[in-house]
């Protein structure tokens, strides 16, 4: 019996992209940002968990190797090595990835850096459903472990803009950081809009008189494009980016939220939790009676596969944006 060979694969389903084809991308962007910041600041160091090379970490490390420490498959010992350097004054980047970051290493991060405040930014890479690996690796949740922990911002960058703009912002917060972190060949979406990132800032970043979309990450960049789709529907939608979780940008989201605009959030990440559950208690604590119609993965553990397939089947792609919006609209 003969057997067809199968074509190989060129990008495994740990590194895969969720850039589109053709889109502008820009390289490793966390990695180049934070060796730049290191060349200025004599304060910043870099750390990993054996994942250099799987969190663009690697960049800083062939820049700066006398500054970077691999620390091995050791969470609980990376962020506590973290806290160290951070207790004598220097300005520590760890990065692995978020699930073992959220899942691992929950106790050191709260006990060794958040209590007593520690300006350690902790990066996570593959957040949400950004790998067609299964559960093991996909950080669903991680925003929702991480949201209860005092003292500690979390921010879910968009884009390559985002991203390069927050790297310092977050080296000079006095206190501990959460980075989703989005890596390898990142989409460049950001720079055709008149914004920039502000730590603890919503922006709205393009208008719109029917819908409204918060959204937050990678999904800002579906909701820009969902938008210019809707647009051919005569459906007019304003998207306001979020990219900081916590703290929360309340006064800009509700003020946008608070109008006969269908209001929709946006996130890669379980409607548990996450970005959908925080602006919903900001309106219930600002006393605003508006319906939300969440678009998040599910409270469930994911499959595993191609990511185009994963995105489609749990309603992230652009497809599942725009028929969701027809529906609620008819």
């Amino acid at each position: 019996m003969s057997v067809t060979a199968r074509p190989k694969l060129k990008t495994s389903a740990m590194i895969a992209s969720f850039a589109d084809p053709g889109q502008r991308t820009a390289s490793a962007p966390f990695g180049h940002a934070l060796a730049r910041l290191a060349e200025t600041d004599e304060r910043v160091v870099g750390l990993s968990a054996d994942l250099a090379k799987y969190t663009d970490m690697h960049i800083f490390r062939d820049a700066h190797p006398d500054r970077f420490f691999q620390i091995g498959m050791a969470e609980q010992l990376l962020f506590g090595a973290a806290a160290g350097m951070a207790e004598v004054g220097l300005v520590p980047f760890a990065s692995t990835y978020s699930v073992f970051a959220a899942r691992r290493a929950y106790d050191f991060i709260c006990l060794d850096i958040a209590e007593p405040g520690l300006n350690v930014n902790i990066v996570g890479g593959l957040p949400g459903l950004t790998t067609g690996y299964g559960p093991s690796h996909q950080a669903t949740e991680d925003m929702a472990i991480f949201r209860g922990m005092p003292n500690l911002t979390i921010v879910d960058p968009c884009d390559s803009v985002d991203l390069e703009q927050a790297v310092p912002q977050l080296a000079e917060s006095a206190g501990p950081t959460y980075l989703r972190l989005l890596r390898g060949n990142v989409p460049t979406v950001l720079d055709e809009y008149d914004y920039s990132f502000e730590l603890g800032k919503a922006k709205v970043v393009r208008p719109g008189a029917d819908v409204v979309f918060v959204s937050s990450g990678l999904m800002t960049m579906r909701a820009l494009q969902a938008a210019e789709r809707l647009a051919a529907h005569k459906v007019d939608v304003c998207v306001v980016h979020a990219p900081t979780i916590k703290p929360f940008d309340e006064d800009t989201v509700v003020r946008e939220i608070d109008t006969p605009r269908l209001a929709v959030t946006l996130e890669n990440h379980t409607v548990i939790g996450g970005l959908f559950e925080t602006v919903a208690s900001a309106l219930v604590r600002r006393g605003v009676s508006r319906r939300v119609v969440p678009i998040g993965l599910p409270d469930a553990f994911l499959d595993a596969g191609a990511l185009p397939t994963l995105h489609e089947r749990y309603g992230l792609s652009t497809d599942a944006i725009v028929e969701k919006v027809l529906r609620e609209l008819a």
